[in-house]
């Protein structure tokens, strides 16, 4: 990004120039270089498929590399895309009963992991809120999906190990014009263990490999970047159950 520029002059309008101060632009966004060779690859194909697929281990920066990029096409100049739409299953990997509130209070928790990331992009504690306000970025359950239209869009599917296969079948009926659409998740770490209730993404790759402008990038072990321990727990985890678990 452009170096900030910290030459003020007194603007005439005070309110204007709050607005201004507070307002997220592009050149508070930290520049973020992939750290693995897959990374990169997702890096490529961005800018050439409106379809792509981010599958494979935890702690490979699947979720923060798409909604880096995202959010790096939503603040550039000429704004070719309106805003993020991150999507996500209300899914708890335990049953924790009925949850009170509105539908901002239910969906709230399931919103930490983008307010967390994106703190960290801007290295600013309210960076998600203000995105936000600006309509840059908006989060919406699965169940509030149908009967709408995404134009004009980056759709950030998360955790879609967790949507039914109808559910991701309603939103990619979602996507509209000038839209983009990119899925995280591994099947392999599914919370849905309902006989009627069943993962849909393992059906969903199969489906999407027969689409001729769709790409997937598969995410391996030698790409998680969380942390040594967490690498090795996973390396030891996938061993155990290749040795003894069987689909």
């Amino acid at each position: 990004m452009a170096k900030r520029n910290f030459v003020q002059t007194q603007p005439t309008n005070l309110s204007v120039a709050v607005n201004n101060k507070l307002k997220i632009k592009i050149d508070d966004l930290f520049q973020i270089e992939p750290l693995t060779g897959n990374q990169q690859k997702f890096f490529q194909l961005y800018n050439e498929s409106k379809f792509i697929i981010l599958h494979g281990v935890a702690g490979t920066g699947k979720t923060y590399i798409a909604l880096y990029k995202a959010i790096e096409e939503i603040l550039s100049k000429g704004k070719p895309k309106q805003k993020v739409v991150i999507v996500r299953s209300a899914v708890p990997s335990r049953d924790i009963g009925y949850l009170p509130g509105d539908e901002h209070e239910k969906t709230a928790v399931y919103e930490k992991p983008y307010i967390e990331i994106c703190d960290s992009l801007f290295g600013k504690r309210d960076a998600y809120q203000r995105l936000t306000e600006q309509h840059n970025i908006s989060f919406m359950n699965t169940s509030f999906v149908r009967g709408i239209t995404l134009d004009d869009s980056i759709i950030l599917v998360d955790e879609c190990q967790n949507m039914t296969d109808m559910e991701l079948n309603s939103i990619v009926t979602r996507v509209g014009q000038k839209s983009k659409i990119i899925f995280c998740g591994d099947f392999r770490q599914t919370d849905l263990y309902k006989k009627h209730e069943q993962s849909g993404l393992k059906k969903f790759m199969v489906i999407a490999d027969m689409m001729p402008n769709a790409k997937t990038v598969e995410f391996y072990n030698e790409d998680i970047v969380r942390s040594e321990l967490v690498k090795q727990y996973i390396v030891a985890r996938n061993c155990y159950e290749d040795m003894y678990e069987t689909n």
